[in-house]
């Protein structure tokens, strides 16, 4: 059936505190763990990073030190101390998550307690809403996606315990008429009118997360469970029973989520980047989830929402101020995933790879319009930060959410300074210049150890590098994400920063819009406008680095080519020519490329008729 919704019954203005359950003693809410154990865990992993990172900023300030202190060298030190915390978190993630993949025989088990749950054939008894949140994307790509995610739900013989939505923000009138005669036509096909509704607002009050608020006022009573899915993902239906036999084995789950990971792109851009995605984020997430464990993150979509607690107690509040941090929270899924595990309700991730993808952005320009939606949805969480009874473990991912993109500013101005640096250093006669050396090999190595954790995982798994095409592909393709990974991260981390800067003077503003999706030619004239103070950024240090040292100049290659590359980088990388040729010759392909499952498969058949 087709609804149009013009009004919303009243939503709490102000968080409310959960009146919690009892939970077993000593373990979390869900019987899952014990609380010692976690707390243990994370008593490990805090004394890991202090140390290395302390061990680290010793020996900046031995390098730094060497013929007095500056200011610069305490600009420097200062920015290394907010930047450096993010890479060395990562380094300990990969490492503890390979060790839990190949040096324990019980490691998924000692991460997700809950996973024998799904494996057993229990019948489903729990009703499930399947939702897809839309603003202004191409309905029939959107509505495709969603049909395939029925049929392959049909297809396990539990269908009849799961119905969909479409829920709609659209305000083109064209993509909002053509919604509904996709979803009137879908919803006779399917000739049982409440499997089906279609419902658009006038106005996307409160975004993505108001939408979902909206679903749970008008529809939540008739659900225990809900799924939403964006409009670029996609999810098998065998995975998706799984994942509800562990929720309805363990009451206290509040929000469940497995690995979710690219598909298929004929962007080169795209194709590369998920290529380096895919075999490092099942170390890291492996190792994340050990310690974080009931405290998990939220990705916002392809993840199972026990509905009543999420209704009741994850409301998010409208920030007050009328600057770029005021209004509406952007970045509704930590908040939603802190707000969870405080009204007494576990929040986990499954790190394993099962039947959840999603798309990435096809160019590097729009990678970087969602990444900045992102920035500044994360920063408005320093108004969060003092939300009454918060678990210590949640309110530090809020944190660590917030200095994810803080530390950005931070390396481009160790970079900035770079030269003067340099120009300082030329007058001390015993420069530990070895030290200064090793050091920056170690950082490097450290900020690249899960690409290697995830090198190694595929190599040791068996049949993984068959997976990925083969020894020679495999390899080939580490190379150029490597060499992709350095030239993407520098002109992310420049275009946060002046970003950032434009938050400062409050001129920056990020909407919520419809998406590109496929993969299109970026024009010099687009790239040079979007990209040219990168540019000019890259044309200073490498003048600059030239005149005083070309020795140090080589030496920063890795960080600040991709400055002065980034408009033929974005360029070429948005070349469908180049993404034709990788596909061609089995670059940068993932496994889906190599055997592509009957869910992706649908999706393709269904876009080439």
């Amino acid at each position: 059936m087709t609804e149009t919704v013009t009004n919303q019954r009243p939503a709490p203005t102000t968080f409310q505190r959960a009146a919690q359950e009892a939970e077993p003693t000593g373990m979390t809410p869900a019987g899952l763990q014990a609380r010692a154990t976690l707390r243990r865990r994370r008593l490990l992993m805090l004394a890991l990073n202090l140390s290395t990172l302390a061990a680290l900023l010793a020996g900046l300030g031995h390098v730094l030190g060497a013929g007095g202190w500056t200011a610069a060298d305490a600009a420097i030190f200062i920015a290394f101390l907010i930047g450096a915390p993010w890479t060395v978190v990562g380094f300990w993630n990969a490492v503890i998550g390979l060790w839990l993949l190949h040096g324990r025989q019980d490691g998924l088990k000692a991460v997700a307690p809950f996973v024998e749950a799904g494996e057993r054939a229990s019948p489903i008894t729990l009703r499930t809403a399947v939702l897809m949140t839309l603003r202004n994307e191409d309905p029939a790509r959107a509505f495709r996606r969603l049909k395939v995610v029925k049929e392959s739900l049909d297809a396990t013989g539990e269908g009849v315990w799961f119905d969909y939505f479409v829920l709609s923000d659209s305000s083109d009138p064209e993509v909002a008429a053509a919604e509904e005669a996709l979803a009137a036509a879908w919803a006779q096909e399917i000739g049982e009118p409440a499997r089906l509704t279609y419902r658009r607002r006038l106005d996307n009050a409160g975004f993505k997360a108001g939408n979902l608020r909206d679903f749970c006022e008008h529809w939540g009573d008739r659900y225990e469970l809900m799924l939403p899915l964006d409009a670029d993902s996609v999810m098998a239906g065998d995975a998706i029973v799984k994942l509800v036999r562990m929720m309805q084995a363990h009451p206290k789950l509040g929000i469940l989520q497995s690995l979710v990971v690219g598909m298929p792109s004929r962007s080169a851009f795209a194709r590369i980047f998920q290529f380096g995605m895919r075999h490092g984020m099942r170390p890291y997430t492996m190792g994340s989830a050990w310690w974080s464990g009931d405290c998990g993150p939220f990705w916002g979509h392809n993840a199972l929402v026990r509905i009543a607690p999420f209704r009741n107690f994850c409301h998010l509040p409208v920030l007050p101020g009328k600057g770029p941090l005021g209004g509406a929270v952007m970045s509704h899924d930590q908040i939603e995933a802190v707000l969870m595990r405080r009204a007494g309700y576990e929040v986990r991730v499954l790190p394993v790879e099962d039947g959840s993808w999603e798309e990435n952005p096809p160019t590097m320009l729009d990678f970087a319009r969602r990444d900045l939606r992102w920035c500044l949805g994360n920063l408005q969480y320093l108004k969060l930060l003092d939300l009454p009874d918060l678990k210590p473990m949640s309110r530090f991912q809020l944190i660590w959410a917030v200095l994810m993109f803080l530390g950005l500013p931070a390396w481009t101005l160790m970079i900035a300074l770079a030269p003067l640096k340099v120009l300082e250093d030329r007058a001390i006669a015993d420069y530990p210049a070895l030290a200064a050396a090793g050091l920056y090999l170690m950082f490097l190595a450290m900020y690249l150890s899960p690409k290697l954790a995830g090198f190694v995982d595929i190599l040791l798994t068996k049949g993984g590098v068959r997976r990925y095409g083969g020894m020679v592909r495999f390899l080939a393709s580490a190379a150029i994400e490597i060499v992709f990974a350095f030239l993407q991260g520098a002109v992310s981390s420049f275009r946060t920063t002046l970003f950032m800067i434009g938050l400062a003077f409050g001129r920056a503003r990020i909407g919520w819009n419809g998406q590109a999706r496929d993969a299109h030619a970026l024009s010099l004239a687009t790239a040079f406008a979007g990209l040219w103070p990168h540019l000019l950024f890259g044309v200073y240090l490498f003048a600059a680095l030239w005149a005083l040292s070309p020795a140090i100049l080589l030496w920063s290659l890795p960080l600040a080519a991709g400055y002065l590359l980034a408009i033929p980088f974005a360029m070429m990388t948005a070349s469908p020519a180049l993404g034709a040729w990788l596909a061609r010759r089995g670059l940068c392909g993932i496994p889906e490329d190599f055997a592509m499952p009957p869910v992706l498969a649908a999706i393709r058949e269904g876009e080439r008729a």
